[in-house]
């Protein structure tokens, strides 16, 4: 399997009931499903913050000004369209004044707008019960440290996430 290196930006945002917005994606090589938060690829001369804002205006078409100056670097290593990506990925946080607000899908890439399914806000308590895989399997620990006077608690057993060196899957 063709293995890319792939520097990304994911934002997790919140409404106002502290629901995170997941993507559900269909991936074209094997019909794997999974639910991620906004994001991807970092293009040449962009920032990781330029990356988060770009790509949830384009995903969603959510006020990229609402992404936070603020990041957690999260190391990824990645199975979609039958290529592995690996590399840091830094999830930013955006707040969200209204309660689900709505998305449009109309700055997706042609290919994008076949592989995502739909979008869920989800409650936290929700995450675990999703029906397909959750993607980054630490992401209740990345919200954790962007987050850590929500209304959640990380997983028992599990250590918080803290800034600094990268989170490996």
């Amino acid at each position: 399997m063709e293995t890319t290196h792939r520097p990304a930006a994911r934002v997790i945002c919140l409404d106002a009931a502290h629901r995170l917005l997941l993507l559900h994606w269909r991936d074209p090589f094997g019909g794997r499903l999974l639910w991620e938060p906004p994001g991807g690829g970092i293009e040449p001369g962009e920032t990781p913050l330029e990356a988060a804002r770009r790509e949830l205006l384009e995903e969603t078409g959510l006020d990229p000004s609402a992404v936070l100056d603020q990041s957690l670097p999260v190391e990824r290593d990645v199975r979609w369209n039958g290529k592995r990506f690996t590399g840091p990925e830094h999830f930013f946080l955006a707040r969200f004044a209204e309660e689900e607000p709505a998305l449009v899908r109309t700055g997706l890439l042609p290919d994008e707008q076949v592989n995502l399914d739909t979008h869920a806000w989800v409650a936290w308590s929700e995450l675990g019960s999703l029906p397909d895989e959750v993607e980054p399997p630490q992401l209740p620990a990345v919200l954790a440290a962007l987050v850590p006077d929500g209304p959640w608690s990380v997983p028992p057993g599990a250590a918080p996430a803290q800034p600094g060196p990268p989170l490996r899957d």
